[in-house]
């Protein structure tokens, strides 16, 4: 075994202790939280998340986070606040001031004109009894018992703590708003998750010579030959204008060799299902795919508002998008 450096025992003592700054944080939960987490609610305008320093830096996660999660929020820097950006806070939003002494300056100089404009005010402190903590409408206990730093100096695991307090209150809301997926996938439409649940069946769907169909007219064996050519596991029945008049799926087939059906004399029109399960190109991905299994069906044939077949899609490239 690989004996323990320095380094990494200094390392685990580091984690250990943030790890216990934030178990310490659990039982200290209470009314405070619960009124900064309605408070927030109640808001009609938008949350402003300010902090000085490191607590700057962790505001500004604090509030990327609310935005990305169902509540608009951003960041003003406290410095930038006393020379004219305090106009970008209005009487109906709420601030969250992060201070862990509740003393910082620049944080105090603008307290009273928030206070003055009536917004709400929640202070995410680590001393309740501050200048800060004593003017607010809600407190959220960010106190740490020290710092990792050895010295006790560097903020390590007061901002530890009030980042997982900022977490902790962003997905509580997020789950009082009844936050979705598909609502966390509109904030982020170029991460992976967003393109997956935004993708339309337009986005994935075969067109062209690459769609299986066959006329009205054509053979059993025709139609087989599409359906194999074409890979999709089906064919759609156009007429001559192009709409979508009947389908062939390989399940049809299998129960159609089951009645003893003469493969080679049979024509499509006698044989398709009528009036097939259908979707349309501008119809979410993820929304085709609940239908299919819905349905128990593996496949669509993609019609537009005429019934001209424009397009097919299977499971298969459901999966090969992601949106599976």
């Amino acid at each position: 075994m690989t004996p323990t450096t320095p380094f990494e025992q200094l390392a685990r003592e580091v984690l250990r202790l943030e790890a216990d700054a934030i178990a310490a944080l659990i039982p200290r939960l209470g009314p405070g939280f619960t009124r900064a987490g309605e408070l927030i609610l109640a808001c009609r305008g938008r949350v402003v998340v300010s902090g000085m320093g490191k607590s700057g830096h962790i505001g500004g996660k604090i509030a990327a986070t609310l935005a990305s999660t169902g509540t608009p929020s951003f960041f003003v820097h406290p410095g930038e606040a006393s020379h004219g950006d305090l106009g970008m806070i209005q009487p109906e939003d709420v601030v969250i001031a992060i201070s862990n002494s509740g003393e910082t300056a620049e944080i105090l100089t603008i307290l009273p004109i928030i206070k003055r404009l009536g917004a709400k005010l929640i202070a995410l402190t680590g001393r309740a009894d501050s200048s800060l903590g004593r003017q607010a409408d809600a407190i959220l206990d960010a106190a740490v018992e020290k710092e990792a730093c050895p010295h006790n100096l560097a903020p390590t695991a007061s901002t530890t703590a009030a980042l997982a307090l900022g977490d902790a209150l962003a997905v509580a809301l997020l789950k009082s708003r009844g936050f979705t997926v598909e609502d966390f996938a509109r904030s982020h439409p170029a991460g992976s998750l967003g393109r997956r649940l935004l993708l339309y069946v337009a986005d994935i769907m075969h067109t062209g010579d690459q769609i299986p169909r066959v006329g009205e007219s054509a053979s059993l064996r025709e139609a087989l030959l599409e359906m194999t050519g074409k890979g999709l596991g089906m064919t759609g029945v156009v007429d001559k204008d192009g709409k979508l008049t009947g389908i062939l799926t390989d399940g049809d087939l299998r129960r159609l060799l089951e009645k003893n059906v003469d493969v080679r004399e049979a024509r499509i029109r006698d044989v398709m299902v009528r009036n097939p399960k259908t979707t349309g190109p501008q119809v979410l991905a993820a929304e085709a795919v609940q239908r299919m299994q819905a349905l128990k069906i593996n496949g669509f044939m993609v019609v537009d508002e005429q019934q001209r077949l424009v397009g097919a899609l299977n499971m298969h490239d459901m999966l090969r998008a992601g949106v599976v």
